[in-house]
């Protein structure tokens, strides 16, 4: 048996594969978009695939970076800390730009600050505060997504914090306007727009297009007081399509680009 011990050339071959990989995953994504924004009457270009890594080595980040991939997003901050620090001191070509895709703990903020480019799962008061709070230690500027709960779609006041979503997070789509407002008036922090995960309860589990449908209604009345919250963070590798088609800017694909994750213990 070859002893491949400090063999190089195992690894670049091993590098060239995975990058073959990636390479024709990104393409078939890819297609996928063309094909839903041609099918919704939208430009190529109103949509920008952010390609979710969790659990994924940072040396796939690297990679897919090669291959053009601008926007990577993570969901733990105790990975992405590491890994956006990894790939920062190894040099990524053209500048990532990182989002924070899950929960966050407000403990977590000031870690999250440090890398984090776009927050898409800011959900409630004290997270604004907490960021708001570790952007200005950072001296850096956060763009803020509002996650929104659709199994939540209760009048203002109503379950705002917690339930059935609990475990995903998010706001209640009737308290959106007064937490825009908390995000906006912080300092430190920009409103960007909203974020969803289509919903496994209430009236749009099973539903996909209706639920992104439904959140370009909530994004239309924010922007009326925040016209620079343009963003709409919807979709993920087996619901894309449907999210372009009702109308989101951005979608977040993880196994459709890297495979299927592996089980975590």
């Amino acid at each position: 048996m070859a002893d491949f011990t400090g063999d190089g050339g195992v690894q670049e071959a091993a590098d060239r594969e995975r990058r073959g990989e990636l390479a024709a995953n990104l393409a078939a994504v890819e297609e996928r978009i063309a094909g839903a924004c041609a099918a919704a009457g939208r430009k190529r270009e109103e949509v920008t695939l952010v390609v979710v890594t969790k659990t994924y080595p940072a040396s796939d980040v690297l990679l897919l970076a090669d291959l053009g991939v601008r926007h990577v997003a993570e969901n733990r901050d105790q990975e992405a800390a590491g890994k956006a620090a990894w790939c920062a001191e190894r040099g990524a070509g053209a500048p990532l730009t990182w989002h924070f895709v899950g929960q966050l703990q407000t403990n977590k903020a000031r870690s999250v600050a440090r890398y984090a480019d776009y927050v898409h799962s800011v959900d409630r008061p004290r997270l604004v505060t907490a960021l708001a709070a570790a952007a200005a230690r950072e001296g850096r500027e956060l763009g803020c997504l509002l996650q929104v709960a659709l199994d939540k779609d209760a009048a203002p006041g109503e379950d705002s914090g917690r339930g059935a979503t609990a475990d995903r997070g998010g706001v209640a789509p009737g308290d959106v306007p007064a937490l825009a407002d908390a995000v906006a008036a912080a300092q430190g922090l920009r409103l960007c727009g909203l974020m969803t995960v289509a919903p496994l309860a209430g009236a749009y589990a099973g539903r996909q297009r209706a639920a992104f449908e439904r959140l370009m209604e909530i994004s239309s009345s924010l922007r009326v007081a925040h016209p620079a919250a343009t963003m709409v963070s919807a979709g993920m590798s087996g619901d894309l399509e449907e999210a372009i088609a009702a109308g989101a800017t951005h979608v977040r694909v993880g196994t459709a680009v890297l495979g299927v994750r592996p089980q975590l213990r």
